[in-house]
């Protein structure tokens, strides 16, 4: 007997189960058409994402706040990106899975939890994608003050040939890329690594960007760390004097702070090895973390690899088309019209070329005006006969560039040029300086200083233009890195038996090159290194120069390790010692052939008596020795033939009264003496401690015409100076008064100025002017008739309130309505003056002005500027917050112009 067991189930019930099971199945079956939807639909979110903050960007540029929604939304994308990126990245793996059509699974259970997310991650997109329409994304503020620019506007010249392409591909990289991090630019030398870096450091001021800061350091290949942090510091507000005496871990330190805070993009230029980005303190861009950027040119494509770089461009030549259009332009459309022949010969001379713009500049420029076709067959000859001797770098690039170095007037001025590579790589070479050892190395023949120094200044602007050289600053000129290598080329290896240098300047040695490499050495350099001991004697027969420069840890010379350097006519010595005093060695009475001796920036406290058997000095070399004690007597007027003494602040730091045997006892009246027997003396930088001194100098026309810098100390009880006497001095370029505690006044006769001058300028040669804890010195009204100065410093004067005084011009009005000071004033420092109120009495346009800094002036509540002062440029004013909010400005159009400007001492 059997019995039936029967189930009764509702209808409904039935359908909700059915509806259960087959929805479940769904999360399978719909796997694919699923992951392929979130695909796409967060595509269209992250669209939407990027519209958005487009738009906050704008915003927050126009000093608008973000509102909270619109914050919330943003980082609830992010977090459902996070999310469906792993799931779109696992879907192929569970796809495999999948059978019978894709309607079961080898492992449903791991399917359908799969299937679940997906599709529950794809509702979520598209609910964020609903919610993320936005009527405004910001509200407005009112400011408190002008946001900065991003980055610093960098000089490039106004046309950039056959870099767009580029420039385009790497921006996209930075502003829509989110999984690129750090790229890198490689490419060889001279191609416009540069020049591209630079083009996207300017597109930031240029494009809308999500980017609080950019920041430029040039590395170069002597890498130092503490370098890199400076600049990084500048940038952001560390940099004061205490935070560059920190450790380079310390300064990592603040730099991760400060850096973790901001959307930053930091730009490396010509880096030649791995730059440690974690040591420099920097936060590592990765492809999870890209808010930050960082963008880096180097030579070599393995730098881009241990730099680990997402994504990397080859700077390339460019085209035949882009090369010929760059050539073109240097060359000129006069000189290519001029003969029929020229254009296709200078096509062909563009093709020699090869497509690198650093080669194809420097030849076209070289090329300008040779309007004759057979100059430009002797080019092309020139060029294929040097290409076609040398492999490697040599083949494709030096012989392009020597050609250049070839085409200059005569040897003298490629030997000036081949100096140059003696300097340090980005090394800023005063020109003056550079002149001085030109001079002392008899580049110029018999010419007296003058007439060198005109030769000398024509060279320099002969290589500028040429872009062998290229101008830093007024002052100052450096070699391309790709230049001075192919110089360092043509005097090591093509013309080893006429030049013959040996250049390890900034190279990191702290031990000397073996000296047994010195002996067949025309010129040696081996500036900024860490050199600490000379402790062997070389024997150079041929020693010519000698660069020792910058070896700041140098203690010790050995005793007679000058004595065979029979030839020598250039030693420079400056910046040496500064952990230990330099003391010279004995035997410097061998160096019978020295013409220049550069000790200065040295805390040498006495020169040795041999000095006055250098009988054929003519460049001497003094300045800044400030511990200098003594001089012996006749060492200065021995030296008959000198004409170049630069003695600018001497032994102002040294507490030791000097010796008698010394020229520097008293005020300087003996050194004064011993000056008026040098016959041939040209260039003077003097420092005197008296007021007798300093009229007993001025009783000398001989002397007048000769000096440049003149550096005045104490002075003794002395109240005033008629500034007057200076204006006979018409090569005075540099003045600094220091300590003289009971100067009152730098007087001038402005009654008697004005009717004798048509253009009342009496101090048209005067460029620097320091005044130093000249505690009663009220004003410097004389300055307005310095229309050259360039730069003024003011210290501890605190009894100073006007610097030009309003009232001293109450006699003479037509001279106020002509006069307009500081026009050429690039710098102007102004500390601890706690009575000063006034720089000058309306709004100045100070055209070149760079930097103003002010510190401790508490009194001063208002600046000569107003809304014109800064058109169309920006410079720098630097001080404490507390003093900028005090200031008083002509209008609020003016106060928001020079808001940006400002820069505040706090950290």
């Amino acid at each position: 007997m059997c019995s039936i067991f029967q189930i009764t189930c509702d209808g409904a019930l039935f359908n909700r189960c059915l509806d259960c099971f087959l929805g479940e199945a769904a999360y399978i079956s719909k796997l694919q058409d699923n992951l392929d939807a979130l695909e796409t639909e967060l595509g269209r979110l992250i669209a939407a994402k990027n519209d958005v903050m487009m738009r906050v960007v704008n915003a927050e540029r126009q000093q608008m706040r973000r509102r909270e929604g619109v914050q919330q939304w943003v980082s609830r994308v992010d977090a459902v990106k996070t999310g469906a990126d792993e799931l779109i990245t696992d879907g192929s793996e569970e796809i495999g899975k999948l059978c019978v059509g894709g309607y079961c699974s080898k492992n449903c259970r791991s399917s359908y939890k799969f299937g679940k997310q997906v599709a529950k991650k794809l509702q979520d997109v598209k609910t964020l994608i609903a919610e993320g329409v936005f009527e405004a994304v910001a509200t407005e503020v009112v400011p408190e003050r002008a946001p900065e620019p991003v980055a610093d506007k960098r000089p490039i010249e106004p046309t950039i040939v056959g870099l767009q392409s580029q420039l385009e591909q790497v921006w996209r990289c930075l502003v829509v890329e989110e999984s690129v991090g750090i790229i890198g630019l490689y490419g060889m030398g001279g191609v416009g690594k540069t020049t591209l870096l630079t083009r996207i450091n300017n597109k930031f001021l240029e494009s809308q960007n999500n980017f609080d800061c950019v920041i430029w350091v040039v590395v170069s290949k002597d890498l130092r760390l503490e370098k890199i942090q400076e600049d990084i510091g500048k940038k952001i507000g560390l940099f004061d004097g205490s935070w560059k005496n920190k450790s380079v871990e310390e300064k990592a330190v603040d730099i991760l702070r400060r850096l973790g805070e901001k959307r930053f993009v930091l730009l490396l230029d010509d880096i030649w090895e791995r730059v440690d980005l974690t040591e420099v303190g920097v936060p590592l861009p990765s492809p999870q973390n890209t808010t930050s950027k960082v963008v880096f040119t180097t030579r070599f494509i393995d730098v881009c690899g241990s730099m680990e770089s997402h994504r990397k461009f080859k700077v390339a030549c460019l085209s035949e088309e882009d090369a010929w259009e760059l050539f073109r332009e240097k060359v000129g459309q006069e000189t290519l019209e001029s003969d029929h022949e020229i254009v296709e010969l200078a096509q062909t001379v563009a093709k020699e070329c090869d497509g690198l713009p650093l080669a194809l500049i420097t030849i076209g420029r070289a090329m300008a005006y040779r309007k004759k076709a057979e100059q430009w067959r002797r080019a092309i000859e020139a060029l294929r006969r040097s290409a076609s001797e040398f492999s490697g770098l040599g083949k494709e690039v030096y012989p392009l560039l020597k050609f250049s170095y070839d085409s200059l007037q005569n040897d003298t001025v490629r030997s000036c040029f081949l100096y140059c590579c003696l300097y340090p790589e980005d090394y800023g070479i005063l020109k003056w300086d550079l002149i001085d050892c030109w001079f002392g190395e008899g580049f110029f023949g018999e010419s007296d200083r003058s007439g060198a120094e005109n030769q000398g200044y024509d060279i320099l602007d002969t290589l500028v233009r040429a872009c062998l050289l290229e101008e830093v600053e007024d002052d100052k000129v450096k070699m391309h890195d790709v230049i001075r290598d192919m110089a360092i080329w043509i005097t090591c290896e093509i013309e080893k038996e006429k030049r013959n240098f040996l250049v390890r300047a900034g190279a990191g040695l702290k031990e000397a090159p073996d000296v047994k490499r010195w002996e067949n050495v025309r010129r040696l350099s081996l500036m900024q290194n860490q050199i600490e001991t000379l402790s062997e004697v070389p024997t150079c027969p041929h020693l010519l120069t000698l660069f020792l420069d910058f070896n700041y840890k140098l203690e010790t010379i050995t005793d007679g390790f000058f004595q065979c350097m029979p030839s020598l006519k250039v030693l420079k010595m400056s910046n040496c010692g500064h952990v230990k005093v330099l003391k010279l060695p004995f035997g410097m009475s061998k160096l019978g052939s020295l013409q220049l001796l550069d000790i200065s920036h040295t805390g040498i406290r006495e020169l040795p008596e041999e000095l006055k058997l250098l009988v054929n000095l003519k460049c001497l070399n003094l300045r800044w020795t400030h511990m200098l004690n003594k001089i012996p007597r006749q060492l200065i007027s021995n030296s008959s033939w000198l004409r170049v003494l630069r003695m600018f602040a001497i032994g102002f730091e040294n507490s030791k009264e000097p010796s008698e045997d010394s020229v520097l006892i008293g005020g300087g009246e003996v050194l004064v003496h011993e000056l008026l027997g040098l016959k041939y003396l040209e260039v003077l930088e003097l420092t005197l401690r008296s007021y007798d001194a300093l009229q007993f100098f001025l009783s000398s026309n001989k002397l007048k015409s000769c000096i440049r810098s003149l550096f005045l100390i104490k002075l003794g009880d002395t109240k005033s100076i008629h500034a007057t006497a200076f204006a006979d001095l018409k090569h005075l370029n540099e003045l600094c008064i220091r300590s003289a505690v009971e100067l009152e006044e730098l007087k001038v006769d402005y009654t008697e100025i004005a009717p004798k001058r048509s253009e009342p300028f009496v101090f048209r040669s005067l460029h620097r002017v320091t005044m130093e804890r000249c505690h009663k010195l009220k004003d410097l009204t004389f300055l307005v008739f310095a229309p050259s100065l360039k730069s003024l410093s003011l210290y501890g004067c605190n009894a100073m309130e006007e610097i030009i005084s309003v009232g001293k011009f109450a006699e003479t009005p037509e001279v106020m309505g002509h006069i307009s000071p500081f026009g050429n004033l690039q710098t102007l420092y102004l500390t601890d003056l706690p009575e000063l109120k006034s720089i000058y009495w309306k709004p100045l346009p100070f055209t070149h002005l760079k930097e103003m800094t002010v510190h401790g002036c508490n009194q001063l509540k208002k600046l000569p500027l107003d809304s014109n002062s800064a058109t169309e440029r920006k410079f720098v004013i630097r001080g404490y917050t507390h003093w900028w909010n005090r200031l008083q400005w002509e209008d609020e159009a003016t106060q928001i112009a020079f808001r940006s400007c400002f820069q505040s001492h706090e950290i």
